[in-house]
């Protein structure tokens, strides 16, 4: 599943297409995906002006000027394609929705196993809405700091793996950069959250924050169905210390240690016993 850097890769490619252009005509190929569409979706997006795209957690944005904000999470294999108006459209397998814009170019929604959702939500409804109601602070903003994350640790009696992971404690972190981030901090996936201390958590904000702007300027991770709006991959995959890395050599350690993957709560965590404590 596309996880922050992914998704911020995604509205960095519609802006320059979608921004400042009027949807003429909004095609749905089904009624659903994980959710139905929105009733009387075409209805109300139509004529309407794209004035933003941004991103919160791992949901796209599309703000437009009449109130309503397109929201699309691409679930497992969602993938959004930017179609300049010179090349042309040929619907395939799986392009479930198609936005069609002023200056004719399109963006096409494909999602062959059906698990993303596409919601129409006005401004007012979006932070009132379940999927945002609850949700923690951004990894890049002020209010996600260490002091925070301490204090929120300190009612957790689970993993830190698994607290990392919960979207009401920071939004947007997915399994891969988790397992990223632990590594680079020394901290074994297997520690209790309330256990973390005060410094501890100063290190994660700043590894957090460094391992997703790395993976940004990367690209992002191509794993599976991953691509940019414009279909090449990301290349953060290469840089990855150990998730996916289970039996080999840990790369910072001078030892005979090799990485490990433990199953919590159905995910993988690839970590260093050495390393990590």
């Amino acid at each position: 599943m596309p996880e922050l850097p992914e998704i911020e890769i995604v509205c960095k490619g519609l802006a320059p297409a979608m921004i400042d252009r009027k949807i003429v005509k909004l095609k749905q190929n089904r009624k659903n995906l994980r959710i139905d569409f929105p009733e009387n979706f075409s209805d109300k997006v139509e004529g309407a002006k794209i004035i933003n795209i941004r991103r919160r957690a791992k949901y796209v944005l599309i703000e437009l000027d009449n109130n309503q904000i397109i929201v699309i999470h691409l679930g497992m294999s969602g993938v959004l394609k930017v179609i300049p108006s010179d090349e042309g459209y040929k619907h395939v397998k799986h392009d479930h929705m198609v936005i069609i814009l002023d200056d004719g170019g399109k963006v096409v929604l494909n999602d062959p196993r059906r698990f993303g959702l596409v919601m129409l939500l006005t401004n007012e409804e979006l932070e009132e809405h379940k999927s945002f109601s609850s949700m923690g602070p951004e990894p890049f903003s002020n209010e996600f700091n260490a002091s925070y994350l301490y204090e929120s640790l300190q009612k957790r009696q689970g993993v830190i793996k698994s607290a990392l992971l919960n979207q009401s404690l920071v939004a947007g972190l997915g399994n891969i950069y988790v397992c990223e981030v632990l590594y680079q901090c020394g901290i074994s996936p297997k520690r209790v959250s309330n256990k973390i201390t005060i410094d501890e958590c100063n290190l994660l904000v700043i590894s957090i924050r460094e391992i997703l702007d790395k993976a940004i300027k990367a690209g992002g991770s191509s794993l599976k169905d991953y691509r940019h709006t414009d279909g090449n991959l990301g290349y953060f995959q290469h840089q990855f210390a150990v998730y996916g890395k289970e039996g080999e050599k840990c790369p910072e350690c001078d030892c005979n240690f090799s990485i490990k993957r433990i199953n919590q709560s159905g995910r993988s965590s690839f970590y260093c016993e050495k390393r990590q404590k």
